[in-house]
């Protein structure tokens, strides 16, 4: 257990960075710093503003303007642009419109009139509470330690035996611009107060300059998270453990069962994408004996709830007795009666203006003994989801280890889930992308082929597993593509495609970190080129090895999944023109890309009835950025042909009918075809990209 001490949060206010910064920017290093503690506020919880003096554009006179962080934005990563703007006079005024808590949510449409410079950052609706409060700096934050006390059965006494007078308490209210005179008011009345606790919501704190508002809320924090440490230290938390954890494979394990056979279940209106979390404190949780009657309170926080969703489902499995295939088949059932509950709790709460019932599965699942599963339209919001789920687990541990934990009201949470303000939020979300919410596993991932490949996927959304046998390029591949696309949607296994033991493995990995599959492109390869005599029987069992047999056990490891999760799906061979057109000195290459190519057609018979496309690209003469080229292939091509390596490229795109050379990126663009929505009626196809060779015409 970690000592008191190790909990307190860190004050990382560095005079020597913030000095001599100019108010607005000082918000941003406030929030940013705020935000690089997620103990603080989840991502994109909370808030921060600054009542700052500008000029105006129009009268040159100084006008006071506050600051504060927009719609949708996360003060941990925001820039100056996440921060709205608007004049205080205006906002003033708009006490006078005001008609009344009934109303309230029609003073969002008002808030753009108060927008200084124009500044295009819409302007959340926690706006009116930074505004009323009568100081020049505000924070609002989410602390676990603070929720804890927020959302306990008597959290107005243990907020007063905590803070005394210096932090005062607010009973639960909707944000929204009632809340802000509440907070207002409060102020007004209790002069020497720091902040305010709202329950089952979280922190505002306050002062007259960036840095005291900073210290003024770190300390605030510590101040609970101590009281909650001293107060819990011989408590067992959630009741006692009455499970054991699997050891670490046996937890993924589990977890590559499960999640695309949830994933199945949960993408019937979009394709889903799954995280897995086993964390200390998960697992904590998931064994004790408590989970099951706290998870069925739901979160408190409004944060926390609308990304996980009322409450999880609880996951039948027994650690103890490993009954994963008992649990699938009751999977469904389970399933099923989450949906008709949320329908029910829908019916219920709805009003005559609530939006259309939404997804009814759950976000959050909790497996005993393995730890929790989220699933959300992409990986960032899959996992933010879970981390979400982390707060409400250590809000829980709190609350109910001092007092009795208490999740929001039903009709409060609908009415925040169903809140036509966060409707017209969702409706304004771009587009998504044609392969959102999509996973591909692409092989030979670190060549020029495979990595144009992926980067052309994730462009379009898509989240990418890279499997290549070699480390050091699999690795810089990884590096270059996370650095382009972000962490969460690029992963990478090393994996030897004879090797059938570690393809099930890469395609176990590729489902615990994204949920499933529903692309692969086989592309690892090998080419070599002698004369039949000299073909040794080593060779000859090589090329077939990896080029035949491999694709073999990628695709079957593959169809495993696709026909567990019964969302159809694609497979994309890299094959060759040489599996169509002969060529000399290469009798052990072009048998295997001949048998990949036959190989593809049987799958597509077979994939068919599980809507499982399986096409062919078949490419020739890609030489910049291919790995096959980079050895003794490119000297026996250049010998068999009478040229050098210089001119062999020269020869090819001369040999060719269009007169062009093929680059991995065109490749690539066939992939993406065979992949998206645009050839989802095609099957068994082979699209040759070759800058034509009339010896391989398919017909």
């Amino acid at each position: 257990m970690k000592s008191i001490e190790n909990q307190l949060l860190e004050n990382r206010w560095d005079d020597a960075v913030a000095g001599g910064m100019p108010e607005s920017e000082l918000l941003l290093y406030r929030s940013n710093t705020l935000g690089s503690d997620k103990r603080v506020t989840n991502y994109g919880g909370g808030n921060t503003s600054a009542k700052v003096m500008e000029t105006d554009p129009l009268s040159g006179k100084e006008v006071e303007v506050l600051w504060v962080k927009g719609s949708g934005g996360d003060i941990g990563s925001m820039k100056l642009d996440g921060f709205s703007t608007l004049y205080m006079d205006k906002l003033n005024a708009l006490k006078g419109l005001y008609r009344g808590v009934e109303f309230e949510d029609e003073m969002v449409g008002y808030l753009p009139h108060c927008t200084f410079k124009l500044n295009p950052r819409a302007a959340s609706i926690d706006t009116p509470l930074h505004a009323y409060v009568p100081r020049k700096h505000v924070d609002h934050v989410h602390a676990d330690a603070i929720i804890a006390i927020a959302a306990s059965k008597n959290s107005k006494e243990l907020t007063q035996e905590i803070f005394g007078d210096r932090i005062g308490w607010l009973p639960w209210k909707r944000p929204g611009y009632e809340l802000g005179l509440w907070l207002e008011k409060f102020c007004l009345e209790n002069p020497g107060a720091d902040g305010v606790v709202l329950e089952s919501h979280g922190l505002f704190t306050w002062a007259d300059t960036a840095k005291d508002c900073y210290y003024c809320t770190i300390d605030v924090i510590n101040v609970a998270t101590k009281w909650l440490a001293e107060k819990t230290a011989d408590v067992p938390a959630f009741g006692g453990a009455v499970h054991e954890s699997l050891a670490r494979e046996g937890r993924r394990t589990v977890a590559a069962r499960l999640m695309p056979a949830i994933r199945g279940f949960v993408s019937g209106n979009q394709h889903m994408i799954g995280h897995f979390n086993d964390s200390a404190s998960v697992l904590e949780f998931v064994n004790s004996k408590d989970m099951e009657a706290l998870a069925a309170l739901g979160t408190s926080c409004p944060d926390h709830f609308l990304r996980t969703k009322i409450r999880p489902l609880v996951v039948g499995f027994d650690p103890a007795l490993n009954n994963i295939d008992a649990v699938l088949e009751g999977l469904p059932a389970q399933v099923v009666t989450y949906r008709e509950d949320y329908t029910a709790y829908y019916n219920r709460c709805k009003h005559d203006n609530s939006p259309a019932l939404r997804d009814p599965n759950a976000v959050v699942y909790l497996i005993p003994g393995v730890g929790m599963i989220t699933f959300a339209k992409d990986k960032g919001t899959a996992r933010i989801s879970g981390e979400f789920y982390v707060n409400a687990i250590n809000v829980m541990r709190g609350a109910s280890a001092v007092s009795e934990y208490c999740g929001l009201p039903e009709q409060e949470a609908f009415d925040i889930e169903y809140w036509l303000l966060e409707e017209a939020k969702l409706q304004r979300m771009p587009k998504p992308k044609s392969l959102a919410g999509r996973v591909a596993l692409v092989t030979g991932g670190a060549g020029g082929i495979g990595s144009a490949t992926a980067e052309r996927y994730l462009s379009e959304g898509a989240c990418v597993m890279l499997a290549d046998i070699n480390p050091d390029s699999l690795t810089a591949t990884e590096g270059v593509l996370t650095q382009q696309f972000g962490e969460d949607v690029v992963c990478s296994v090393l994996m030897d495609v004879t090797d059938e033991n570690a393809v099930a493995q890469a395609l176990a990995e590729t489902s615990v970190e994204f949920g499933g599959i529903d692309i692969l492109v086989s592309n690892a390869g090998i080419a070599s080129s002698a004369p039949v005599e000299e073909t040794s029987l080593d060779l000859w069992n090589k090329n077939m090895d990896i080029l035949s047999t491999g694709y073999f056990l990628v695709s079957r490891e593959t169809f495993k999944i696709m026909r567990v999760q019964d969302m159809g799906g694609s497979i994309v061979f890299v094959a060759s023109k040489n599996g169509l057109a002969a060529s000399p000195n290469a009798s052990a290459y072009c048998t295997a890309k001949a048998s990949e190519i036959h190989l593809a057609r049987c799958l597509a018979l077979e994939g068919s009835e599980a809507g499982i496309r399986v096409n062919v690209v078949n490419p020739d003469a890609v030489l910049r950025g291919s790995k096959i080229w980079e050895g003794d292939w490119l000297d026996q091509r250049a010998s068999t042909y009478g040229t050098d390596k210089e001119g062999l490229e020269e020869m090819y795109r001369n040999r060719s009918m269009l007169k062009r050379s093929v680059l991995p990126e065109d490749i690539a663009e066939a992939c993406y075809f065979f992949a998206a929505e645009a050839s989802a009626k095609s099957t068994g196809n082979i699209l040759n990209v070759d800058a034509g060779n009339v010896q391989a015409f398919t017909r």
